[in-house]
């Protein structure tokens, strides 16, 4: 690796430990050592994540690509729209006592520009519908 660029990554790895505010869209800052996790993470969806997949893969949504279980910074969303810069999240069982841990690490990735939809894992088992409804309607508001 060159290392200019491995002192743009440290650079952006200090700013981001800081608290500074990085917004740029053509890369986000990520910890390399969660790739491996997120890929396990894909393998091994929850159902409701696996029923949200279905509805925003292939640009289903407004055309919008999503992507599942990205890396940024030293966190792994759900899924993430680099074109809208949007995070959905999925609470349910693997968030249970973790709402704390959960609000510093939206407010951490907000920092960098990004911004959040959550969803009840109840929610999408029952009633994804509404759930797609509610992120497109979130999408129209965006592009007004």
């Amino acid at each position: 690796m060159h290392l200019s660029l491995l002192f743009i990554i440290f650079i952006r790895q200090y700013h981001l430990s800081k608290g500074a505010e990085i917004i740029n869209k053509d890369y986000l800052p990520y910890n390399p050592k969660l790739i491996e996790l997120a890929k396990q993470l894909r393998n091994n969806s929850t159902l409701a994540e696996v029923l949200l997949w279905n509805e925003l893969k292939n640009r289903k949504l407004k055309g919008y690509r999503f992507i599942r279980q990205k890396p940024i910074g030293n966190y792994i969303v759900d899924f993430f729209c680099k074109e809208l810069f949007l995070a959905i999240e999925i609470d349910g069982s693997t968030h249970h006592d973790k709402g704390e841990e959960d609000i510093k690490r939206q407010e951490e990735l907000e920092k960098l520009g990004i911004k959040f939809l959550r969803f009840n894992d109840k929610d999408v088992k029952n009633n994804i519908s509404d759930v797609v409804q509610s992120i497109a309607e979130w999408i129209e508001r965006e592009e007004s």
